[in-house]
């Protein structure tokens, strides 16, 4: 899989690109803040219908412009097909697949497939639970496009049972309200085992990639491995070796059932719902400790790479090869670690890499240049290519 043509339009610093790309690795050259990040932040919005910088979209249009576009051909296995998404102020999204409109913005998802690494990968192994469980589901996404809809149907449900709960909590318990929240319980269990089923398939088919991967960037480290973690669920179904059954999804709903049952007078007292996926976590562990608040900043590096790169092993194990894009990240790696990204993208179809000077990129990828530079002041700067830019020694 690679992208052939890229084109923005008022998307962040860029007022207007059309770029022709190939596949085999570029590097897009140039400062801090002229530009350079966006342009993979707009690829990979393209592949997952979110930025990996920041959560809604309003700052991915351009300042005084009310929408932005991103557009690309990408070719998969020698067919290709033209993906658009209009970004709008204030009203719904459109997207587009060779040139006619599509339904919903996320019939899209599964044309492009990409892999990122960057800086803020870090928040990975330090951040929040909510880092992970997106890093989750991103992935499951791109190996089952449809699951996009039943994460869409699962935080409506969330949202309308949560309101339902903060209601009835303040207010006499009717029976009527007992049994609409009956009915939001048995939504809720529906798409919450669906979900649950990919994240428990996801984690088995990965624990093997990251060990290994973990392996080669840090030998001499403790082992790596990872495990699903909720309240909810019953030991067995946490084992990572456990192999998925065809009647999961059912048993997972049943459990999910009878737990909201179990949480209901909690659920009620607090107002908020205590049951779900949405509460679960992704556990990263170093040897018998978790890597959250026990790993080296350099280990903590390790392990979020090493989730990058296993997920990109998976997903080229199990499907089209997806493109890579690194966002300055060889600049923030030792040698060893340099090193293993290197030897994964020399082997990549298509690497898409983002550098301040060429230094900064391995010499072994011969990476092709492009030269990035912005004009205009602080509010109003326009970021443009520039060629040629001085190839790699």
């Amino acid at each position: 899989m690679f992208i052939r043509a890229l084109s923005l339009r008022d998307f962040r610093s860029w007022e207007h690109a059309e770029l022709e790309l190939s596949p085999g690795r570029t590097v897009f050259l140039g400062s801090n803040g002229n530009g350079k990040t966006n342009l993979l932040e707009a690829i990979g919005y393209l592949a997952t219908l979110g930025s990996h910088r920041v959560a809604a979209d309003a700052p991915l249009i351009r300042m005084g412009a009310d929408k932005a576009r991103i557009g690309a051909s990408v070719v998969n296995t020698g067919r290709e097909l033209r993906i658009d998404v209009e970004l709008n102020q204030g009203t719904a999204n459109r997207a587009q697949i060779n040139r006619s409109p599509a339904r919903r913005t996320r019939e899209i998802l599964g044309i492009l497939q990409t892999v990122l690494f960057a800086p803020e990968d870090l928040a990975l192994v330090r951040g929040d639970p909510g880092e992970r469980r997106r890093f989750m589901d991103e992935l499951c996404t791109a190996r089952l496009p449809r699951l996009a809809a039943v994460r869409s149907d699962y935080d409506r449900v969330l949202r309308q049972r949560s309101a339902l709960l903060k209601s009835a909590g303040r207010q006499a318990r009717s029976k009527a309200d007992l049994g609409t929240l009956d009915v939001w319980d048995g939504h809720l269990a529906t798409h919450a085992s669906v979900l649950l089923t990919y994240r428990l398939r996801l984690v088995h088919d990965l624990y093997p990639y990251l060990a290994q991967s973990y392996a080669a960037i840090a030998p001499e480290s403790r082992p790596a491995t990872i495990g699903y973690r909720s309240a909810s669920l019953p030991p067995e179904f946490l084992d990572p070796a456990r192999e998925p059954e065809p009647d999961d999804t059912e048993a997972l709903e049943a459990i999910m059932l009878r737990e909201l049952a179990a949480a209901r007078p909690k659920e009620l007292e607090r107002g908020v719902c205590l049951v779900g996926p949405h509460r679960d976590e992704l556990d990263l562990n170093l040897g018998e400790a978790p890597a959250k608040g026990f790993a080296s900043h350099g280990e903590s590096w390790s392990f979020a790479l090493a989730l990058r790169l296993a997920a990109f092993e998976l997903l080229r194990a199990t499907g089209s090869e997806p493109v890579l894009l690194l966002d300055d990240v060889f600049a923030e790696l030792d040698r060893r670690r340099r090193t293993a990204l290197a030897a994964v993208a020399a082997g990549a179809e298509q690497v898409l890499i983002t550098a301040a000077v060429p230094e900064d990129v391995p010499a072994e990828l011969a990476a092709a240049p492009l030269r990035v530079e912005t004009s205009g002041g602080p509010d109003g700067r326009t970021s443009r290519i520039v060629e040629p830019a001085t190839p790699p020694a």
